[in-house]
């Protein structure tokens, strides 16, 4: 089992979510549903809840650690990103996991653009590689999310191809997934570049 944890930045923290989130979670969603071309984000209450159930279900399996994304500035919860896809291959199973990906995030339209994303992105991969020293970080995301794809390789992440035919699209036609990743090694730097970027915004 993942254990749930709280991490803190200047600009957002990130808690564990829970069904409490349900109607701050949907709000944040309705913002501007535009945003969401190529990103499954909950719409209505009762969707929201659904989206909810699942991702804990995820976690009751010990294969996902999801979050909902607050605001510091306004309190607001403004969003949500977890650890999915986790996995053990050479430690006891109970160890923490030496693969994961950071994936299923989205934001409110108006934290768009802004220091939330870099921030989200060095807090849980200071988590992944200095407290579970994990080997590896997975990044992906669909083939035509162009402003995605960007943004991942902004952070320092290694394109590593297209798996295609991978899964259904939000659309509901096949999505090609770009796959992205981050190893331990480069680590070091790709931390600084995300402090480097963060400090612009604080």
């Amino acid at each position: 089992m993942l254990t749930p944890v709280i991490l803190k930045g200047s600009l957002v923290q990130l808690e564990p979510l829970a069904i409490d989130h349900s109607q701050a979670l949907c709000e944040a969603a309705s913002e501007n549903r535009t945003a969401y071309a190529y990103t499954h984000v909950p719409d209505g209450i009762e969707e929201t809840k659904r989206y909810i159930e699942r991702a804990l279900s995820d976690y009751e399996k010990g294969i996902a650690l999801p979050f909902a994304v607050r605001s510091l500035e306004t309190d607001r919860i403004v969003g949500s990103t977890r650890f999915m896809d986790v996995e053990v291959f050479t430690r006891p199973a109970e160890a923490a996991p030496e693969v994961c990906e950071v994936g299923s995030t989205w934001y409110a339209s108006s934290v768009q653009r802004t220091g939330v994303n870099t921030e989200c992105k060095l807090l849980m991969l200071t988590h992944a590689f200095d407290v579970w020293q994990a080997v590896r970080v997975t990044l992906k995301t669909d083939v035509r999310n162009q402003r995605s794809r960007t943004a991942i390789l902004r952070i320092g992440a290694q394109f590593e191809g297209i798996r295609r035919a991978h899964i259904r699209a939000v659309d509901g036609g096949l999505r090609n997934t770009a796959y992205y990743s981050i190893l331990r090694e480069e680590w070091p730097y790709i931390r600084q570049n995300l402090s480097d970027r963060l400090g612009a915004y604080n």
